[in-house]
C-alpha cells in the first residue's frame, strides 16, 4: 500500500531553485532516509510534504485514511502540563471510552438483565480493546523510559525542561501517537548513545512507514531500507541502507564520469573541426552540418561527485613526549554542583580516546575541566611535555563576535598576508562573499567549519573535541573523518556518533558518576566487551544467588537428603546382591556348557557341538550385561 507520492514536485524561493521535478515514492512500512549536504532541501522537502509549507506546482499523494506525524529539527513542546498529563493528550478518546465503560459498568451493577445495555458494553470493550485501551499507559512509560523519562519525571512541568529534553519528549509524543507516515528530521539530535540504542530498536519494530533526514551514519544503517539522495535540485534512489547507497553511487559515479569524459571528448572534437573548417568554402558545410549536430545533442552535465567539498588536514609543529595527559582522582561538575568523581585516566602519544557515557553524566565538563575553562573539585591534571591544546567547543561559544569570517580568522594570525587566510578559508568553503560574512549570523554548519579552520592553523599536537560532527553534512563529516585519521597527533573526543567513532578511536573511556572505564578498541568493540561483563556480572551475581538460596535450605532439607541417600544405598546394595546371585547362576550354567563340548559324543558330532556353542556364547553375553550393572552400581555405591 502506498502512503505517500511525490510527483514532479518543483519549489524555488524568489530566484533560488531548491527542488526541480523530484519524485518520491513511501509505502507501508517502508524505511526511507532522505540523505545530502546541508541546504540541498531535505528539510524544504519534508515539511513540504507534512503540508508546512507551499511548493510551486507537482502532486503530492497521501490517502484520506493515511495519518503523518512529522517532527521537525529543534522541536520541543511548549506546554504547562506536566510530562505524564501531556502524554495523555494523545489518549483522549481512549480515556473517555474507559470512562464510559466504568459508567456502564456502574449502570449494569443496577440493570444486570438489561440486554440492549449489556451489548453496548460488549461492543465498547471490543473497540477500547482495539484502540490499545489496555496497554496504553504501559506503552506510555516503555517509550518514556527509552526517551530517559522516569517515574520521578513524570510530575515534573514540561516548562521546567532543558531544550533538550523537551526535543525528546516531542518524540516520544510523536512515537505514542503512532502515525501511518512517521517523519523525522534529526531526530537523532540531543540523544546520548543508549538513548539512540532503544530508538533503533523501536523504529525496527514501528508499524508503520518512516521517512527520516538524518545525519547519523550508523543510525541510517541500522534502521533504513531506501535512500533517496537530494542533489543539484533532483532526487535520486537507492535500494539499501546508508552504506549500500554509498557503494552504489561511488559505483553510478565512476561509470557517469566515464560517459562524460567520452562525450566531452566527442564534443571537442566536433568544435575542434568547426573552428577548423567553418571558414573553408569547400568543408564549410560539413562544419554547419556538424554544429547543428553539436547543438542538437543534450550533452550530459558532470557528475554530481564534482562538487566542491571542503579539503584540509591537521598538521603539528613538534611532537609530545609518550606521556600526554596523567588524571587521577579527578572530581568534576560547576560552581556548587558535583557530576562526577573518581575519575582516573592516561593518555598517551597517538591515543585516539572516545568518550561515551549518557547525557549529564559530565563528558563535556571533563573537557573542559582539561583545557581549564572549569576548575577541578579535587584530583589533578598532569600534562606531558611539549604539549599543545587545540579545543573545539560544541557550543561554538567563542564564535559570537560581529567580526566577518575574513577578520576572525585574519585577527588571530595577523602577520599571515590576506591571500593565506582566503586560502584557508576557502579549504572550508568560504569563498566570495562567504568571507564577508558576519559570524553571528552564520549557520551552525558555518560555524562548524569556521571553528575547524581555526582548529588546523593552531597545529596543535593534542585535538580535544567535544561533538565534533554535530551540525556537519555527511559529506563534510567524511572529510573530517580522513583528516583526523592521518592526523599525527592526540585526540580527545567526546562524540554521540557511532560511524565516527568506529573510524576514528582506538580506546573507549566510559564515563559514569563514580569513575571511567576503558575499553581497548572502536565502539563496536565497546558494546560487545560491555555486553560480555555485563553477562559475567549477571552470572556471578546469579550464582552467588544461588549459592546463597542452597546454604539458606541446606538446614532445611539435611534431614531429607540423608533420608533419601539411606534409601536410596539400601536399593543399590539389595539390586547388586540380586545381580551377583545371577551372575552365579550363569557362571554355573556356562561351566556345564564347556563340560558338554568336551564330551566325545558333542564335539564329534557338528550338529551338537553347533548348539551348544551357540547357547554357551548367549549365556556369555547375558552375563557380561549383568557383570557391567553390577559394576556400574558397585561404582555409585562407593560415593555413599
Amino acid at each position: 500500500m502506498i502512503v505517500l507520492q511525490v510527483n514532479q514536485l518543483y519549489k524555488s524561493f524568489i530566484a533560488d531553485e531548491i527542488l526541480s521535478g523530484v519524485k518520491l515514492e513511501v509505502q507501508h512500512r517502508d524505511r526511507v532516509a532522505l540523505v545530502g549536504r546541508n541546504g540541498a532541501g531535505k528539510s524544504t522537502l519534508l515539511k513540504i510534504i507534512a503540508g508546512q509549507m507551499s511548493y510551486d506546482s507537482g502532486d503530492i499523494i497521501i490517502p484520506k485514511d493515511v495519518r503523518i506525524g512529522y517532527l521537525e529539527q529543534h522541536a520541543g513542546i511548549d506546554s504547562a502540563l506536566t510530562i505524564w498529563d501531556e502524554m495523555m493528550t494523545i489518549f483522549e478518546p481512549v480515556r473517555k471510552m474507559e470512562a464510559k465503560l466504568r459508567h456502564l459498568e456502574q449502570q449494569m451493577a443496577e440493570r444486570y438483565d438489561d440486554d440492549k445495555l449489556l451489548a453496548e458494553y460488549d461492543q465498547l470493550q471490543h473497540d477500547y480493546k482495539a484502540a490499545g485501551g489496555y496497554q496504553y499507559e504501559a506503552d506510555t512509560r516503555s517509550v518514556l523510559h527509552g526517551m530517559q523519562f522516569f517515574p520521578e519525571d513524570y510530575t515534573k512541568h514540561i516548562t521546567s525542561l532543558s531544550g533538550g529534553q523537551r526535543t525528546r519528549l516531542a518524540l516520544a509524543k510523536l512515537l505514542l501517537s503512532k502515525p501511518d507516515l512517521l517523519i523525522l528530521d534529526e531526530p537523532t539530535n540531543h540523544l546520548d548513545i543508549e538513548t539512540l540504542s532503544w530508538l533503533e530498536n523501536y523504529l525496527k519494530g514501528y508499524d508503520g512507514a518512516i521517512l527520516i533526514v538524518s545525519h547519523d551514519r550508523y543510525f541510517l544503517d541500522q534502521i533504513v531500507s531506501i535512500v533517496y539522495e537530494v542533489s543539484r535540485h533532483k532526487v535520486s534512489r537507492y535500494v539499501g541502507n546508508y552504506s549500500a547507497y554509498l557503494d552504489e553511487k561511488a559505483k553510478n559515479y565512476e561509470r557517469d564520469m566515464k560517459t562524460f569524459e567520452r562525450q566531452m571528448d566527442e564534443k571537442a572534437k566536433l568544435e575542434a573541426f568547426i573552428q577548423k573548417n567553418i571558414a573553408r568554402a569547400s568543408t564549410t558545410k560539413m562544419a554547419q552540418s556538424r554544429r547543428k549536430q553539436l547543438e542538437r545533442t543534450e550533452w550530459m552535465d558532470a557528475p554530481d561527485g564534482t562538487e566542491k567539498s571542503a579539503s584540509f588536514g591537521f598538521t603539528i609543529e613538534r611532537q609530545t613526549g609518550n606521556d600526554v595527559l596523567t588524571i587521577d582522582d579527578l572530581a568534576i561538575g560547576y560552581p556548587g554542583k558535583e557530576i562526577s568523581k573518581n575519575i582516573t585516566m592516561r593518555v598517551y602519544r597517538e591515543d585516539r580516546l572516545a568518550l561515551v557515557g549518557p547525557n549529564g553524566v559530565g563528558k563535556s565538563t571533563l573537557l573542559k575541566t582539561v583545557v581549564k575553562d572549569l576548575d577541578a573539585f579535587h584530583g589533578t591534571v598532569r600534562y606531558g611535555s611539549n604539549v599543545q591544546i587545540g579545543y573545539y567547543d560544541q557550543e561554538q561559544a567563542k564564535l559570537n563576535s560581529n567580526k566577518t569570517v575574513l577578520q576572525e580568522l585574519w585577527d588571530e594570525w595577523p602577520l599571515l598576508n590576506e591571500k593565506d587566510i582566503r586560502s584557508t578559508l576557502g579549504q572550508f568553503l568560504f569563498s566570495g562573499d562567504d568571507v564577508s560574512k558576519i559570524v553571528n549570523s552564520l549557520s551552525g554548519g558555518e560555524k562548524a567549519r569556521l571553528a575547524l579552520a581555526k582548529l588546523m592553523m593552531q597545529k596543535a599536537n593534542v585535538l580535544i573535541l567535544d561533538e565534533p560532527t554535530n551540525h556537519l553534512d555527511l559529506d563534510s563529516k567524511e572529510v573530517l573523518e580522513n583528516a583526523l585519521i592521518d592526523y599525527p597527533g592526540t585526540l580527545l573526543f567526546v562524540s554521540h556518533d557511532r560511524y565516527f567513532i568506529n573510524r576514528i578511536a582506538n580506546k573507549v573511556i566510559e564515563l559514569s558518576n563514580d569513575g571511567a572505564f576503558e575499553y581497548l578498541g572502536d565502539y563496536d568493540y565497546y558494546v560487545e566487551k560491555k555486553i560480555e561483563l555485563e553477562e559475567i556480572a549477571a552470572a556471578k551475581l546469579a550464582a552467588a544467588g544461588a549459592q546463597q538460596v542452597a546454604s539458606t535450605q541446606t538446614k532445611q532439607t539435611t534431614s531429607t537428603i540423608d533420608k533419601d541417600a539411606k534409601k536410596r544405598e539400601r536399593q543399590i546394595r539389595r539390586a547388586i546382591e540380586e545381580l551377583e546371585q545371577q551372575m552365579a547362576t550363569f557362571d554355573d550354567t556356562i561351566a556345564e556348557l564347556e563340560e558338554q563340548l568336551c564330551d566325545p559324543e558333542v564335539f564329534s558330532n557338528h550338529e551338537k557341538a553347533f548348539a551348544v556353542q551357540s547357547n554357551l556364547d548367549t549365556q556369555k553375553e547375558q552375563r557380561e550385561e549383568i557383570e557391567m550393572q553390577w559394576l556400574e552400581l558397585s561404582e555409585e555405591l562407593e560415593q555413599f
